[in-house]
């Protein structure tokens, strides 16, 4: 099992840029230094508890301060970047980073997000990704081209030996991609398994868990692709300490326990995904308990590890555990305990638990 960070941030909207922008970079080191693999940090414009709309600044910012975790947007929207601007900025990231870089993409999910871009509908996103993705990709290759498409027109210039360009190519001449996918059939999750990017399932019920990695199996499959249970991200919630009640006042009565009563409840709610993630229990009669004993991995090591191995069985042997952030800046040095606890407590528990790789 290998752990990483899925910055979101989910922080108090009563945070300032500063202290975000400071939690998140405090965290990529912390993320770092105890062994994470990655750390991905969301692209958000609009939302309150998401708050951070520029994540290519943090992974500038800890690149220098970082030795060995991978540094990722989770991800930039591409509908709402000029591709080529994008190619460019990402090609020389990998080379800030020294090839420590992954891209997340997405096509965007907030109307808001959309409505603020001058779109009033989100209809037209899933193809102006595709169409983004292509022109970044060919700018990737250095080689001359012109593209008039249905959103972007952009090209590769010929290079006149007079005034030469610079290297424009990635560092390794490609770039590792990684998409995330929520909904069942998830046509994200479906792109990672024809084009070899990552798959990364945002938890949303054992079902959806099964059904993502299934997709992501089969759109493999058809691409002539061999892939492995452990390629899938689940990207959850995780607070380890080093008893069960510790860990169960940790979340309830901390930026675990906030965010999703006063953010993200009524978020799933709106979108309809509780009955996915807590089958048998009505919407409006979900209480922090049930997140707790359902939804959390939440406890201490033994317990967590414990039920991850639960949910691993029950739904595929996902390989890196995705840890959301939450805001502990009061509290910091109780998270830095459970993070660290992951990786010397809670992994070595899986292995040792975990069968061969399938």
């Amino acid at each position: 099992m290998k752990f990483a960070m899925f910055q979101t941030p989910f922080m108090r909207p009563t945070r300032s840029p500063r202290e975000v922008f400071d939690w998140a970079v405090e965290q990529a080191v912390t993320c770092d230094r105890l062994g994470f693999t990655e750390y991905w940090i969301g692209e958000h414009a609009t939302q309150s508890w998401e708050s951070i709309p520029n994540p290519e600044l943090i992974i500038a910012a800890t690149a220098r301060e970082t030795q060995r975790i991978k540094l990722a947007p989770g991800a930039h929207l591409l509908p709402y970047h000029n591709p080529a601007s994008l190619a460019i900025q990402v090609s020389w990231l990998s080379h800030v980073t020294q090839g420590r870089y992954i891209l997340g993409i997405g096509a965007g999910a907030y109307p808001a997000d959309a409505y603020l871009r001058g779109f009033k509908d989100l209809k037209q996103n899933h193809a102006m990704q595709m169409e983004a993705l292509d022109i970044m990709r060919r700018i990737w290759k250095g080689e001359e081209f012109y593209h008039e498409g249905a959103f972007w027109n952009a090209g590769f210039p010929h290079d006149d030996p007079s005034h030469p360009m610079r290297d424009l190519r990635p560092w390794g001449g490609d770039v590792e991609i990684g998409v995330t996918g929520l909904s069942p059939n998830s046509p994200s999750i479906a792109l990672a398994g024809r084009e070899g990017f990552l798959p990364l399932s945002v938890y949303a019920g054992d079902n959806a868990v099964r059904n993502h990695w299934e997709t992501y199996r089969d759109a493999a499959a058809a691409a002539g692709r061999t892939v492995q249970q452990s390629d899938l991200h689940l990207v959850c919630d995780v607070i380890v300490a080093d008893t069960d009640a510790e860990a169960r006042k940790l979340a309830i009565e901390g930026g675990v326990g906030e965010a999703w009563t006063e953010y993200l409840l009524p978020v799933y709610k709106m979108f309809g995904l509780l009955g996915a993630i807590l089958p048998g229990v009505e919407p409006g009669d979900v209480t922090v308990d049930d997140l707790v004993e359902k939804v959390w991995f939440c406890g201490s090591p033994e317990t967590v590890a414990r039920k991850m191995q639960e949910r691993r069985e029950n739904t595929c042997m996902w390989g890196t555990t995705m840890v959301y952030s939450h805001d502990y800046l009061g509290n910091a040095k109780a998270w830095d305990h459970s993070l660290e606890l992951m990786v010397t407590e809670v992994a070595p528990r899986l292995e040792a638990m975990a069968p061969a790789d399938v």
